[in-house]
């Protein structure tokens, strides 16, 4: 996030994982830690503001993934998690501290993480001293430590055509409403409290290319429903550029809760050799096997994936090429969701 560049070696056909270790073995980080990092496109707008475009997923190419994508500027990694305990983990390597510390730094330089002006000078003096660990811990006090923040759009609550600023993290959805330039009130919405979410686009692909170019309306939306109260269930729309990062954020929020609900630590599904599973949209699973995948940063040193099944990447990327935004009807269902009584009212 601090513009320095890691320079790797990769194939085209280098999945997301594969090039995370690479970059791992660059900077010397175990990869023990692989699961706790992405890799995120990101670009800038003509005000130099950094906008978030999305998290690289684990069956894509960063490679083509970057190159198909005109708008993003770069790849950078950023940490993967919202549970602001696995830092302490982080902090016992150096490397690893060095990456927090650096990506905290931007995102309050850029007031993504809020703080006072009394909090700023003793930031600023830890961060004069290089105390890289006792400035992180202070900033985890600060609101919106350990959020991803997002551009300015639109909601239909509690009004139609409401600016707002979004923020996912800490098992909520925040939102803060924007008038005359100001921020003018300020709510969140329980992770817990989603019943399910769904993605939907507004036009088809030829308008959505006209819009782009003549609106600053976006085309995506993500509406959730929320247990406002005991009896109440409510369909809440957001549209933005970024609704698809939204979901992902969301679902990987839940992702987590469950696991730490379940008391299951998290856990790396990196293999450099064996097998990976692609989920199917009805919730079957369809296994791909691997051969050894070289991490060197040479030249000589990189091949092409072997695939053991007929079913590949490329047929994968077909599938994926071929999904068109639904209607409406279909959403992802939340597991985390949780009924509420009289006594939480």
């Amino acid at each position: 996030m601090n513009n320095y560049q890691i320079p790797i070696w990769v194939s085209s056909y280098d999945r997301t994982e594969q090039v995370l270790a690479k970059v791992f073995k660059y900077i010397n980080l175990p990869l023990e830690y692989l699961q706790y990092f992405s890799l995120f496109l990101i670009k800038k707008d003509n005000s130099g503001e950094v906008i978030i475009l999305r998290k690289l997923l684990d069956f894509e190419s960063p490679y083509m993934s970057h190159k198909s994508l005109k708008d993003a500027n770069k790849i950078v990694l950023r940490k993967s998690y919202w549970d602001s305990a696995y830092d302490f983990e982080l902090m016992n390597d150096p490397v690893s501290l060095n990456l927090l510390y650096v990506q905290t730094v931007i995102e309050i330089e850029k007031g993504w993480i809020l703080a006072t002006r009394d909090i700023k000078s003793k930031l600023s003096s830890l961060q004069v001293s290089l105390a890289k660990k006792e400035y992180i811990e202070l900033a985890q006090k600060l609101k919106y430590y350990g959020f991803i923040q997002f551009m300015p759009c639109y909601c239909d609550y509690p009004k139609t055509q409401t600016k707002v600023l979004i923020a996912i993290g800490d098992q909520e959805l925040s939102m803060r409403i924007i008038g005359n330039g100001q921020m003018v009130k300020e709510g969140s919405f329980k992770v817990t409290r989603m019943r399910c979410w769904r993605i939907t686009a507004t036009h088809n692909k030829q308008e959505m290319a006209a819009n782009s170019r003549s609106s600053s309306n976006s085309s995506l939306e993500l509406s959730f429903e929320y247990l406002m109260s005991k009896d109440k269930l409510q369909w809440i729309t957001i549209s933005s550029e970024q609704a698809i990062l939204m979901s992902v954020c969301l679902q990987s929020l839940v992702d987590e809760l469950l696991l730490k609900k379940n008391g299951i630590k998290k856990k790396s599904s990196f293999s450099i050799k064996g097998s990976w599973s692609y989920m199917k949209r009805d919730g079957s699973s369809h296994r791909i096997s691997i051969d050894n995948i070289n991490l060197d940063n040479e030249v000589e040193g990189v091949h092409e994936p072997k695939y053991q099944e007929s079913f590949s990447i490329k047929k994968l990327q077909e599938k994926f090429s071929s999904v068109s935004f639904k209607n409406g009807r279909e959403f992802i269902e939340n597991h985390a969701f949780e009924c509420i009584g009289d006594d939480d009212l």
